[in-house]
Order: structure tokens, then sequence, then C-alpha cells
């Protein structure tokens, strides 16, 4: 696995700031995440050899933790809330119709790469619900009815890129 030297060189900057260099693996798993987007086998040893751990006391967090992905995932990355308030608005039919038009099976990355949907509890934006996070863009209000449109903006979006 190669990562990039600056980061590199904030992680070996990081792992000191911890009381054990054990206690500095989730913010490496953060780290290695947002560089290569997700955590393979190659990561996890990596993390392990320089926390000085095994393996699999590594894996046990990439498994446990929901926001750690061992997968790639698609170019455009949609979120639906679906904690109560978004899923009494609608969410889960609001996914449904995403999932529909951007041929991408919740959980999955649709077969062309392009997107990768899944649920997300609470985006702390409750009174304009259904939210739907795009990468890092918050749309509100989205519901079954708008779902296609905001599709075809994401899919106007990947050919333009």
């Amino acid at each position: 696995m190669e990562l990039k030297t600056e980061l590199v060189e904030e992680i070996d900057a990081l792992i000191p700031k911890y009381p054990e260099k054990r206690s500095a693996v989730l913010m490496l798993l953060h780290k290695v995440q947002e560089d290569q987007g997700y955590i393979s086998p190659e990561a996890v040893q990596w993390i392990a050899e320089k926390l000085e751990l095994q393996p699999i006391n590594v894996q046990e967090l990439v498994t446990f933790y929901p926001m750690l992905r061992q997968e790639p995932i698609g170019k455009v990355h949609v979120k639906v809330c679906r904690t109560l308030p978004c899923a009494l608005n609608g969410a889960y039919a609001t996914c449904e119709k995403l999932q529909s038009e951007l041929n991408c099976k919740l959980g999955g990355t649709s077969p062309d790469g392009n997107f990768t949907i899944e649920f997300v509890e609470c985006i702390a934006s409750c009174g304009t619900g259904p939210v739907v996070h795009v990468d890092e863009t918050m749309h509100e209000n989205i519901r079954p009815e708008n779902a296609t449109e905001l599709a075809d903006q994401l899919k106007a979006q990947v050919k333009s890129s």
C-alpha cells in the first residue's frame, strides 16, 4: 500500500500525541480511508505494523464501525438520512427512488462505479428532511417526487467530470 509522503509524515507526527500507540488506531483508520477511499487488507496490515499491533486488532475496528469501509465506493457517495424525522417524511421511499434512478442497490455501488448509496443516521437537519448528503453537500426536502431531479443532477455531474 502506498500513501502520500505528506500523509505518512502527518501520521508519524500524530502517533506520539496519544498516551499509547494503540490509541491512535481509529484516527489512523480515518486518515487512511480519507486518502484511499476505503480500508484495504494492506491498510490493516500497514496500520498494525505502524502501531505494533496484531492485524486482527485493527480489523476488529474496521468491522465494528459502520463508517469504515472495506470496499471502494463510487465516484459519488449518496447518504440518505433514515432517522425518525426523515423517515416520517419519506426517506425510505426517497432512497428507493434514488436506487432506481442511479441503478444502485442500497449499501452497494452501481455497476458503472459511479454511485454508492447508503442509509446514515441523523445528518442534523431534522426540520428539512428527508435529507440526502451527496459527498459533502447537503440536499434538503428530497422526497420521492423530486428525487429524480436530484438523480439527474448527479448523473450530469458524473458525465461532466
